[in-house]
């Protein structure tokens, strides 16, 4: 199937390992030049290193999600060379803060909605402009099925819960509606990290990238809104 995403520009945040490294390197076979954002200088060059092996164009952006002047920035930057026709918003976490509900500090509530729901709201809205502009554009966030389903500390269920809201929101706006934009989540269950766990139940980055993919891509434009789950079964809920 050809996805149509040849020549199209990304941004992968949290795109240095795990889950935004399987997606971007996906992208990249794809055709299309990425932009990553991460935190840590040598992951970062270590994930340029292997897209700019794949041929395409591989930029990276040194991003603290929780640093608004470095979201600011990376907006400013991104706007300012065109813009992006795709946003993956991979950046997150906070699942393993925090002790128990009433012992855990509200800063720590705040920075884990943050880490996760703000900044994709954020990113979001800073770079829809472009994509609104050029009349095509693919948002995809990367939730939890803690997000859709109890079994986690409530901190994180609820940011993750936020950011399926955010996407659903979005693609039933009717001022967005109809204008080439989809926004879409993907709810991973446990997924293995660089080998550490080899149950066969348990997922890889690559399978959630494979969902993230197809999400961006031409022939899923009638996807819009939804939250794909991608958990081998794990998850209890419908």
């Amino acid at each position: 199937m050809d996805l149509g995403l040849e020549g199209k520009t990304a941004l992968v945040t949290g795109g240095s390992h795990g889950i935004g490294l399987a997606t971007a390197l996906e992208l990249a076979r794809e055709g299309c030049d990425l932009h990553i954002a991460a935190r840590t200088r040598h992951r970062l060059a270590t994930a340029v290193g292997r897209l700019q092996g794949l041929a395409v164009k591989g930029l990276a952006h040194e991003f603290d999600a929780l640093d608004q002047d470095s979201i600011t920035e990376l907006i400013d930057i991104l706007n300012e060379n065109g813009g992006v026709d795709i946003l993956v918003n991979n950046v997150g976490g906070g699942g393993r803060w925090g002790t128990t509900s009433l012992q855990t500090p509200l800063e720590v509530w705040a920075q884990v909605h943050q880490k996760n729901a703000s900044v994709a709201l954020q990113l979001t809205t800073g770079l829809l402009p472009a994509m609104l502009e050029r009349g095509w554009g693919r948002v995809v966030t990367i939730a939890s099925i803690h997000g859709r389903e109890a079994g986690s500390k409530p901190w994180f269920m609820m940011a993750k819960s936020a950011e399926i809201a955010l996407m659903k929101g979005l693609a039933v706006d009717p001022s967005l509606s109809g204008r080439g934009v989809t926004f879409n989540t993907v709810a991973p269950g446990f997924i293995s990290i660089q080998g550490k766990d080899t149950e066969p139940s348990r997922g890889t980055p690559e399978d959630v990238a494979s969902a993230v993919v197809f999400l961006c891509s031409v022939p899923a434009r009638h996807i819009n809104g939804a939250c794909l789950v991608v958990d081998g079964g794990e998850g209890k809920a419908f």
